[in-house]
């Protein structure tokens, strides 16, 4: 295969059966593969902590004849990076500023339509039926999908009390977080290209401790699937240089959603809970707007103040 995808097709092919040192060498290609295209054999080991033989038997074990075709394949995957800006130029630069809106939300709500028809609802029935009966749920989403394991693990965290939105910013921390994770809890991991490393780890991690996984990506070739008994699939591509996340949002809503039918009570107690709270500690006191008669009732920093509505 010559393709700008070829090295992380064989990646994500063959990850499950690297070695310790080759996935760390795996991981580092993945996030900085713009910088490991310069890296000699040498230098590509000393940043990863491995052997310069090491990395010269990583690149045949992928299938390449030694580390100069591996590189080759670096140059391939960066030329594919820069490709995808020319693209967002050349399908952006023929439109005029003022098209710019119709034209995103038109390709969002494309990429929307596109998912429903792929999706299947089987599937996306076995995440909601797993989410329910799990006793822990764990939510991760790195980098740009950060937001939506945030949005997704916000709303859950209404329905079970036991919800636990990993935060990190390295593997260690991680599997800190996760260090009693078993067979009766449920991890949902949430990545789109780029790909995070941690992500996978943190599935890998889970499936081997027989935690159920689910995954939210972008494809059935994405390396988020290796692990996971459960892949919703949502349309993400698009030609720019900001990832499209808007299908994602929409499926992680349903999925909100659907759980949310089944456990109307507890919500509905939960919120009447939140409800008295949030008087009883005037949580939102200095910092609300009630519309009253056409007016809004500014309240900050303990004073009240009207302003005439438009």
């Amino acid at each position: 295969m010559s393709s700008a995808s070829d090295l992380m097709n064989r990646l994500n092919e063959r990850y499950s059966v690297l070695s310790k040192r080759q996935k760390l060498l795996a991981a580092y290609i993945i996030d900085n593969y713009d910088k490991a295209v310069f890296l000699t054999a040498e230098k590509l080991g000393e940043m990863v902590g491995v052997s310069e033989s090491t990395v010269i038997r990583f690149a045949m074990h992928l299938g390449y004849k030694g580390y100069p075709q591996f590189q080759q394949a670096l140059a391939e995957l960066v030329r594919g990076k820069l490709n995808s800006v020319q693209r967002m130029e050349d399908v952006y630069g023929r439109i005029s500023q003022s098209e710019i809106l119709a034209t995103v939300l038109q390709s969002d709500a494309d990429r929307i339509q596109k998912t429903l028809q792929t999706l299947d609802e089987q599937i996306f029935e076995l995440a909601v039926e797993t989410i329910l009966k799990a006793r822990r749920i764990y939510v991760i989403g790195i980098r740009s999908c950060a937001p939506i394991a945030e949005f997704l693990a916000f709303y859950l965290h209404l329905m079970t009390e036991h919800v636990q939105l990993l935060h990190t910013t390295n593997s260690s921390e991680l599997f800190e977080q996760m260090l009693h994770i078993s067979k009766e809890d449920v991890i949902i991991g949430i990545s789109f290209p780029r790909y995070s490393m941690r992500t996978l780890k943190a599935m890998e991690f889970a499936n081997s401790r027989n935690a159920k996984v689910i995954t939210l990506t972008d494809s059935v070739h994405s390396p988020m699937n290796l692990y996971s008994s459960c892949n919703l699939i949502a349309h993400s591509d698009m030609s720019s240089i900001v990832d499209s996340l808007v299908a994602p949002l929409s499926v992680t809503n349903a999925l909100i959603m659907a759980v949310c039918m089944k456990r109307q009570k507890k919500v509905v107690e939960n919120l009447e809970l939140l409800e008295q709270v949030w008087e009883e500690y005037q949580i939102y006191g200095k910092d609300e707007i009630d519309y009253i008669d056409d007016s809004v009732k500014m309240r900050y920093n303990g004073k009240e103040r009207k302003e005439s509505g438009t």
